[in-house]
């Protein structure tokens, strides 16, 4: 099969990605400022891959100058990572800000413009504050909404002169789901209903900050742009018979569609709110509420895309004795003969990046768009270390080729895509898988001081940069 070549858009945005809590560690944090992610590791470190967790993560709050120079050496030109609220703020119920903290988060943004390297800022990466969770429940608590909106505010005086792209959540559908719907994390709780009320209470506080940022018209100087970043999956039914169709229908409800269409269309799909009456597991709200949702939808949306869900029809009763779940109307569908990333277990489908921005572009409006997150994370990467000491992640790369020549024919076909962001800038830590999954462009040598190293998936992506162009094999398949 010949090989193509793959032409990036004028004005493409090419990055990588990260957050505050899997990067910053603990250093200059003051006692009372731990995140919920923090609450979690300190109950259950023994959970966490090889005991890491976030204590010291990467040291990116004592390294991030060396960072920056390695993405500026890279030739990154966007940057997105979070600002812990946790830490930004030492004061939760009046929004007074930590003056070391706001200057560490300020020095980061500048040093990245100075680099040309454009930052892009979240407000939550699941970095809610412990003190919250322990008092309010956390998302669960309307107050809890208000605080949060408070904290973006002042984010926004102090860093939206220089920060283009905010987004107001990170995955906001992940931690509750983990937590309360599927009871494998911290606290280990499974109740539908509060994980149901966590989602609508993200999706309130992120209409309010939009509301916010708006109304101080914070990005008037520099067409700032606020957002939010959504994991959305690429929902295939088994079949084409009715009753598949109706479990991804169905499947798309609760995991997709809750958060796309309140924030990018501003109401709540109707099936859904039936659905959720139905099983006893309905929000609390009001209808001024839902009034600031319709009114305050996003500018721009960031999309985390890695694998596919599969989906079929349940073949079994559902045992009156488990509370209410969104399984209960389907089954996981595992293909047979599937790619895989066997380290991660999930499947590597390259089209998903095609047909969700064909369902953004149909479905959505065409709203502006950016792949926030897409990469492979691989376990004991040092197998593939050559000679020299260089990673040999040629697996990544052609990861990243195969999605990113997908989301290229989409763009060709109308897709309103600005960007591709890969997961991540370095290896980092992720929830309980600690550092056992690599990510990274550069390297985390744990043995070695947490020293960097940009892998050979690095130096392909300084090509990439360079030459704004890559090749990889056509659509057309070679029948052997």
């Amino acid at each position: 099969m010949g090989l193509r070549k793959y032409q990036l858009p004028q004005g493409f945005i090419l990055g990588a990605s990260a957050s505050a809590w899997q990067t910053e560690g603990w250093a200059g944090k003051k006692p009372g400022q731990d995140s919920y992610i923090d609450l979690w590791y300190k109950s259950n470190p023994e959970l966490w891959h090889d005991g890491y967790g976030p204590a010291i993560a990467t040291d990116f709050y004592n390294r991030y100058r060396e960072d920056i120079k390695l993405m500026a050496e890279i030739g990154l030109n966007a940057y997105r990572t979070s600002i812990d609220w946790s830490r930004f703020i030492k004061n939760y119920e009046t929004a007074d800000i930590d003056e070391d903290a706001a200057e560490y988060y300020g020095n980061v943004i500048d040093e990245l413009r100075r680099n040309n390297i454009e930052p892009m800022i979240c407000l939550e990466h699941y970095e809610l504050p412990a003190q919250l969770f322990e008092k309010y429940g956390g998302w669960a608590s309307k107050h809890v909404v208000e605080l949060y909106v408070e904290y973006a505010k002042q984010a926004f005086k102090l860093y939206g002169d220089r920060v283009r792209y905010w987004f107001t959540f990170n995955e906001p559908i992940v931690i509750q789901t983990r937590a309360y719907l599927d009871a494998i994390r911290f606290p280990f709780v499974q109740d539908t209903k509060t994980a149901i009320q966590w989602s609508y209470n993200k999706i309130l506080a992120s209409a309010k900050a939009v509301e916010a940022y708006e109304r101080g018209g914070y990005g008037r100087k520099i067409e700032g742009k606020i957002g939010i970043i959504l994991n959305p999956e690429a929902v295939y039914p088994r079949s084409t018979a009715p009753h598949d169709l109706k479990a991804a229908r169905i499947y798309d409800f609760f995991f997709n569609r809750i958060f796309l269409d309140p924030c990018v269309k501003g109401e709540f799909p109707e099936e859904l709110i039936e659905l959720l009456k139905n099983h006893g597991c309905m929000f609390e709200y009001n209808e001024r509420e839902l009034d600031i949702i319709k009114q305050n939808t996003v500018k721009i949306l960031g999309i985390n895309l890695y694998h596919p869900a599969r989906v079929k029809a349940k073949n079994e009763m559902w045992n009156p004795e488990v509370p209410f779940h969104p399984s209960y109307y389907y089954d996981e569908f595992i293909l047979p003969g599937r790619k895989m990333n066997v380290s991660r277990g999930w499947e590597i489908y390259p089209k998903i990046m095609y047909d969700m921005a064909m369902r953004i572009k149909n479905e959505y409006g065409n709203i502006k768009w950016i792949v926030t997150e897409n990469g492979m994370g691989v376990e004991n990467e040092h197998r593939y270390r050559d000679e020299s000491g260089i990673i040999q992640d040629d697996y990544r790369i052609e990861f990243f080729k195969d999605h990113l020549r997908w989301l290229l024919k989409a763009i060709e076909e109308g897709s309103n895509c600005i960007g591709y962001m890969v997961w991540a800038f370095t290896d980092n830590v992720s929830p309980l898988n600690a550092f056992k999954n690599r990510y990274g462009l550069v390297e985390i040598d744990l043995e070695n001081g947490r020293n960097r190293r940009i892998k050979k998936s690095g130096l392909w992506f300084k090509e990439l940069l360079k030459n704004r162009y890559f090749e990889f094999k056509d659509f057309t398949p070679e029948y052997k």
